[in-house]
């Protein structure tokens, strides 16, 4: 039931980015202080500082520091906790950065560790995020080694301080980014657009309330896989995505198959409430070939085919790795996403249980000679994922034989290339 991509599960020292706050918990008051290390400034004014965080624990191996208070905003109010754990018993890897010299406003961000950030609502309900940093004002402050006190010019002014009870806000929303956002599945091409049926990647902040998660057998409803996972959902075009894997900074979800062609609004909800929509354009086809980053070698990026023994990779000799050159007359067998329909038919969303045939004709060629294609469809036991069985044609010898492919004519989007020895 396992879509064939591995998730690359990215740990993000997240941002904030500004905009629509459908959900913001306000941190009252506590007893406890954060001190700000003014580290100078960049040249745009902008203030950088090191912070030391209150009730700090060294456990002999990382450091735990928390800071906690009552918060409103969120369910009924409650108890928001923020911690920061990190190797060692040094000085704490977080920095503060103001957006404006003089403001007030601060970002916080991590260069290692881990942020975690819970709100323990007074329902019952608790809601935790990771590594996302809060924005925070200062109330009461003292400041010293500054005319004014604000994090603004401690940040300019290298050496100075300020501390004092603190209060602030965290926006629990999930944040789309605005560049490549949403992609088709990076491992076959990573394109701007999407097609029915395939698979998306989704990229921001905020996207689940838990540091991740992957589908397994008790999420499905018998052959339909879960459109909701750890308490994420994604909608593109309005109709509910099939989702794989959830982490605060990535979602993968397979289209579903009814949506429509053209621009199309794509929008991830939690707990924490609903994102701005991204819009995608999403065309009837968007065929990619598995070509993940790591079978990009010095010759060029390599096509993930495999012999039928579904273990040995048509690769040059690699150390340590299952790999041998395709020769003329061997049958390999390639795997992609976003080639449309099959005969039957088999819906996004359930797990192939049938033998089907590609609707559109899928050619692949080697130097330019074309291969026999013995099948194309989809593959059963999984979802959204294509097989192409070839045989390999009688070519020059090369370890960087230009392979390219079409769909009912039109060629294939990406430049690869495949080894083959006589």
């Amino acid at each position: 039931m396992r879509f064939a991509a591995v998730p690359s599960v990215v740990f993000w020292v997240a941002v904030l980015a500004p905009g629509a706050k459908a959900s913001v918990a306000t941190l009252a008051p506590t007893t406890q202080n954060i001190t700000f290390t003014g580290l100078g400034g960049n040249a745009a004014g902008q203030g950088q500082n090191r912070v030391t965080w209150g009730s700090c624990a060294y456990d002999g191996t990382n450091t735990k520091c928390t800071v906690s208070g009552p918060f409103t905003g969120i369910g009924g109010g409650g108890t928001i906790s923020m911690v920061v754990t990190y190797a060692g018993n040094g000085p704490a890897p977080l920095t503060a950065t103001s957006t404006t010299p003089g403001s007030d406003l601060v970002v916080l961000s991590l260069t290692s560790g881990s942020f975690v950030l819970t709100l323990a609502e007074n329902g019952g309900t608790t809601l935790t995020f990771y590594n996302s940093a809060p924005y925070f004002t200062f109330y009461n402050p003292t400041c010293t080694g500054v005319s004014q006190c604000a994090v603004g010019q401690v940040g300019l002014t290298p050496n100075a301080t300020i501390s004092g009870t603190v209060t602030g806000s965290f926006d629990a929303t999930p944040v789309i980014r605005t560049s490549q956002g949403v992609i088709s599945a990076s491992a076959y091409g990573g394109f701007s657009a999407l097609a029915p049926g395939t698979w998306m990647e989704i990229y921001g902040t905020n996207l689940a309330t838990l540091l991740s998660q992957t589908w397994i057998g008790s999420d499905f409803k018998g052959n339909q896989a879960p459109t909701a996972l750890g308490g994420t959902t994604v909608t593109i075009g309005g109709l509910p995505a099939y989702i794989d894997y959830v982490s605060p900074g990535q979602v993968n979800a397979q289209v579903p198959s009814g949506v429509g062609t053209g621009p199309q609004p794509v929008v991830v909800t939690t707990g924490g409430g609903t994102s701005l929509a991204s819009t995608i354009t999403v065309n009837a086809v968007e065929p990619g070939l598995l070509a993940p980053g790591v079978f990009k070698l010095a010759a060029g990026q390599y096509v993930a085919a495999l012999f039928p023994d579904g273990v040995t990779f048509v690769l040059p000799p690699i150390a340590g790795a299952p790999t041998a050159r395709a020769k003329p007359g061997d049958t390999i067998i390639l795997y992609g996403v976003g080639f449309g329909p099959v005969t039957p038919d088999s819906p996004a969303g359930q797990i192939v249980t049938q033998s089907n045939k590609l609707q559109a004709q899928f050619q692949a060629f080697f130097g330019g000679t074309p291969a026999t294609v013995t099948f194309s469809g989809l593959t059963s036991g999984y979802l959204g994922l294509y097989q192409f069985n070839l045989v390999v044609p009688n070519v020059a010898a090369s370890d960087a034989v230009p392979f390219t492919y079409s769909l009912n004519g039109v060629s294939g989007p990406q430049n690869l290339v495949i080894p083959v020895q006589n």
